[in-house]
């Protein structure tokens, strides 16, 4: 192989894995690659092979779905790729859902009577939790850097008062996802439907928010730990394909 060519490979085989940066367990609110659920991923020419695995055997299956789908999709839309197969390895509906990949039949398509509920539903539903996450985690901060201030009067906080940062870049994000607006004069603290709340319910409610943002952060340790334990030997990058560029 020439080098130009081994160049060209390069390129799209980090392409690719920054495609897959963007889908995100929708429960543990992280990448797929920084969860390290990625096992393989081949670039050959156009053609794009990922296998998947998940910290159990018995992951949810939606769950499990929604991220094979999304791997597919994101890494269809490179305009590059001439075909794209995205398998889920070691799960307790692996054959289904590779089959329902292979022939885009879709969540409800794959999965027929089992499936009780549209995926889009299920996005929005984390999709808010990991809002909820973010603000609390925006405004606790203010909290830590006054400690004298009190909760009550978070509810005048806009966007603008919140220092740059990754933190408010994340909370920008999530919003963005909602369809909530970014603009600096808006409320940090607001329900699913970008409503501020009174500021006698601010203590409350950001109590419910940190309530969340700690039941994600704990499931995603408890399944980083399941995750070394299925796969002591792979896990950090150790693989014989995929191995980040």
């Amino acid at each position: 192989m020439s080098a130009p060519a081994l160049t060209a490979h390069a390129t799209r085989t980090e392409q690719a894995w920054r495609a897959l940066d963007a889908v995100v367990d929708p429960e543990l609110d992280e990448p797929i690659t920084d969860l390290e659920f990625v096992r393989s991923l081949d670039v050959d020419g156009g053609r794009v092979t990922v296998h998947l695995r998940l910290p159990t055997a018995f992951c949810a299956p939606n769950f499990a779905y929604l991220m094979c789908s999304d791997a597919k999709d994101v890494l269809t839309a490179l305009d590059w790729t001439t075909a794209v197969t995205v398998e889920l390895d070691d799960h307790h509906d692996s054959d289904l859902i590779n089959a329902g990949l292979a022939a885009d039949a879709g969540y409800k398509g794959t999965f027929r009577h089992e499936a009780d509920s549209d995926l889009d539903e299920l996005r929005v539903t984390f999709r808010r939790k990991a809002h909820a996450a973010a603000m609390e985690r925006s405004l606790t901060g203010l909290l830590r850097r006054d400690p004298d201030r009190a909760p009550e009067t978070l509810h005048g906080v806009t966007l603008a008062d919140l220092p740059a940062g990754p933190t408010t870049d994340a909370l920008l994000r999530r919003r963005a996802t909602l369809g909530l607006g970014t603009a600096g004069h808006l409320p940090v603290l607001v329900g699913h439907d970008g409503v501020p709340y009174p500021a006698e319910q601010v203590p409350l409610k950001l109590r419910m928010a940190r309530s969340v943002r700690i039941s994600i952060e704990g499931n995603a340790h408890f399944c980083r730990g399941l995750l070394k334990t299925r796969y002591p030997e792979s896990v950090s990058g150790d693989t014989t394909k995929g191995t980040r560029p």
